[in-house]
């Protein structure tokens, strides 16, 4: 069976049918109606709540009553020409249905304008005004600036050129008769001009705002990997350490046994083999998390007995802090230990950094099933400026609770100032150290 071939200039007609913007042609009856305005601008936003509504309406009450002024302009101009009230009437609504379509099938509103153009300006016997009659003139560039905004600017491209081509067809069939096509072309011109440049902008607008919400996701995520990370490296060297107690007391263990059994002995090796490869692997999986120019500190990782130490630090800073101890403290975990100390670090630096000359309190509640921390800070005081972070903080803090099982809430206060509150659960140990219930409070002026 042959194949159908079709001719050279068939094939090239259809080639560049194919490349016609579907939004004008192939789509052309396809609904895209028009949105109502946004009301968070800056007049808007101040609206009571029943007029914010009304106001979004504004667009659409806008071209309505444009169209309305064209109905009456020509229904004016129409009447010096000695016609029917019925036949003035159609000529009028006859543009203004193509308002009405516009709201809702802009596309299809503006062949429809193209077609009943040179319709109503014959009816209207309008020499001066040929193609447009006045009520077409109007209509015509409100449904073409419709179907750009609806669109993209390629289609106000293609919409221009082919009102272009409808005035020069009408220029060629009807010579010598006065003409609105260069007031048409101008005016059409500014207006998907103006159209196309506002498009583009609300486009950008939107494109940069999707930008900025994928790179804050990323950010967020990096910084949670970022956080992670430091908690690793710390665990890491607290965990490290218990290992490597674990290892050198298995090995000593027999030594201070008389005459130890085999089987006792075999079970401290043993203990001793798997202290040694855990402490192995953990080095090995952990190391991946060390940056190249990490170096372990050489002290050791700090706990709430160093609080005093960092008040201190903060002090001297210039941060006026206070510290109450309540319940009855006890040795925790050192994770719990470090962690709490890494908190209430993190929260006094976002004082420091967002409150300057502001008042600390921190404190530490000692209670039955964990820790209970609640740092918080009066408004800032004074003429220094708050110094923008890079948000980081309240991320680490949130993962070093999650990672222990805790929760932590975080917000602004009544007074102006902000307040950090966590709790770490904490499993009760049998042979856990306590001592008498504390309250102590410290505070001091910056030195």
């Amino acid at each position: 069976m042959t194949q159908k071939t079709h001719s050279p200039e068939y094939q090239l007609a259809a080639g560049a049918a194919k490349g016609l913007p579907p939004e004008l042609f192939r789509d052309a009856f396809a609904p895209r109606p028009l949105p109502r305005m946004r009301t968070d601008g800056p007049l808007t936003r101040r609206l009571p709540a029943g007029r914010r509504a009304a106001a979004a309406w504004a667009p659409h009450a806008v071209i309505a009553f444009l169209t309305l002024v064209t109905v009456l302009i020509s229904a004016e101009l129409t009447t010096g020409y000695h016609l029917a009230g019925s036949t003035v009437l159609v000529l009028s609504l006859i543009p203004v249905g193509t308002v009405l379509l516009a709201f809702v099938r802009p596309t299809a509103a503006f062949w429809l304008s193209l077609i009943v153009s040179p319709v109503v300006a014959v009816g209207a016997g309008s020499a001066g005004f040929w193609p447009w009659s006045p009520a077409s003139f109007f209509t015509h560039l409100i449904v073409m600036v419709l179907a750009a905004r609806a669109t993209r600017p390629a289609i106000a491209g293609w919409m221009w050129a082919t009102t272009v081509l409808y005035a020069l067809l009408s220029e060629v069939f009807m010579p010598g008769v006065g003409s609105s096509s260069a007031w048409m072309l101008f005016l059409s011109s500014l207006a998907m001009l103006t159209t196309s440049l506002v498009h583009v902008r609300r486009q950008a607008a939107q494109d940069i705002a999707a930008e900025q919400s994928v790179t804050a996701v990323e950010r967020d995520r990096r910084t949670t990997l970022e956080e992670r990370t430091t908690i690793a490296r710390e665990l890491h060297d607290v965990v490290a350490h218990h290992m490597s107690v674990v290892a050198i007391q298995a090995e000593a263990a027999p030594y201070r046994v008389e005459n130890p059994p085999p089987e006792l002995e075999q079970a401290f090796a043993t203990i001793r083999e798997n202290a040694v490869a855990a402490l192995t692997e953990l080095r090995r999986i952990l190391g991946v998390v060390r940056a190249e120019d990490y170096e372990a500190p050489d002290a050791p990782q700090p706990v709430l007995a160093d609080l005093d130490g960092l008040l201190a630090n903060v002090r001297e800073a210039g941060l006026t802090t206070e510290k109450a101890v309540t319940g009855a403290v006890r040795t925790l975990p050192q994770g719990v230990e470090l962690s709490a100390y890494r908190i209430v670090q993190e929260a006094l630096s976002n004082a420091l950094r967002h409150a300057p000359g502001s008042t600390a309190r921190v404190e530490v509640g000692y209670v039955l099933g964990g820790l209970g921390l609640r740092v918080v800070n009066t408004a800032p005081q004074g003429l220094v400026k708050p110094s923008p972070g890079a948000g980081h903080g309240i991320t680490g803090m949130r993962e070093r609770v999650a990672m222990l099982g805790g929760a932590l809430t975080h917000g602004p206060t009544g007074e102006g100032g902000y307040e950090v509150t966590a709790f770490i659960p904490v499993a009760p140990a049998d042979d856990e150290t306590t001592a008498d219930t504390v309250v102590l409070e410290t505070g001091g002026d910056p030195a």
